[in-house]
C-alpha cells in the first residue's frame, strides 16, 4: 500500500472510531470521510461496507486497549495501572456500544474476531491484576474473569448524558472492592 493510501486508511479509522463512540450508529460514512479530509470514494475503497470499517475499528480498538495493559504496567504502580486500564476500557465499551447493530452482524459471520478479541482482553487483564495482587495492592483470590463480567455490566448501562460518569464510577466501586 502506498504510503498516501495507508495514512489515508489510518486517518479514517481514527476518524471513525470516534465518530462512532460520539455518534454510535448515527455516523454516517459521508461524514467519517469529510472529517478524514477524503471522498468517499476513498472511504468505500478502503472499506466496502460499512461492517468492513466497523470490524477494523473494532480490532484497533481492542489492540490499543490489550496493548495499553503493557505500557501501565511498566509506567506505574500496579494498583494504579490496573484502574487507569479500566477506565480506558470505559472508553472502549463507549466506541463498543456505538457500533452495536454492526458487531450483531459480524458476530454471526465471524465469530472468531470475538474469540481472539475475547482472548486478547482476558491476558492483558489478566496480567495487570496479577501484577497487582503480586504486590499485595489487591486481593489475591479474585478471578479476572469475574472482574471482566462486572466491567462488562457497563454496557447495559443505559444510554444518556451521563453515561460516561455512571461508568467511571463503576469502575471505582469495582476498584475498591479489589483494594485490600
Amino acid at each position: 500500500m502506498r504510503a498516501d493510501a495507508r495514512r489515508n486508511r489510518d486517518i479514517l479509522v481514527e476518524v471513525a472510531a470516534n465518530a462512532f463512540a460520539e455518534r454510535g450508529a448515527k455516523a454516517s460514512l459521508e461524514e467519517i470521510a469529510r472529517s478524514a479530509g477524503v471522498g468517499i470514494g476513498t472511504l468505500y475503497r478502503h472499506f466496502p461496507t460499512r461492517e468492513h470499517l466497523v470490524e477494523v475499528v473494532y480490532r484497533r480498538e481492542l489492540e490499543l486497549l490489550a496493548s495499553a495493559a503493557a505500557e501501565l504496567m511498566a509506567e506505574k504502580e500496579p494498583d494504579v495501572a490496573l484502574e487507569e486500564w479500566m477506565h480506558r476500557f470505559v472508553s472502549y465499551m463507549a466506541a463498543k456500544r456505538g457500533m452495536a447493530n454492526s458487531l450483531k452482524l459480524l458476530f454471526t459471520s465471524n465469530s472468531a474476531l470475538f474469540n481472539e478479541g475475547s482472548q486478547l482482553l482476558q491476558t492483558a487483564f489478566g496480567q495487570l491484576l496479577d501484577n497487582a495482587a503480586a504486590t499485595g495492592a489487591i486481593k489475591d483470590d479474585i478471578a479476572s474473569a469475574d472482574v471482566l463480567n462486572a466491567l462488562f455490566g457497563i454496557y447495559s448501562i443505559p444510554d444518556g448524558p451521563e453515561w460516561h460518569e455512571r461508568a467511571h464510577r463503576i469502575v471505582r466501586l469495582v476498584m475498591d472492592g479489589l483494594r485490600r
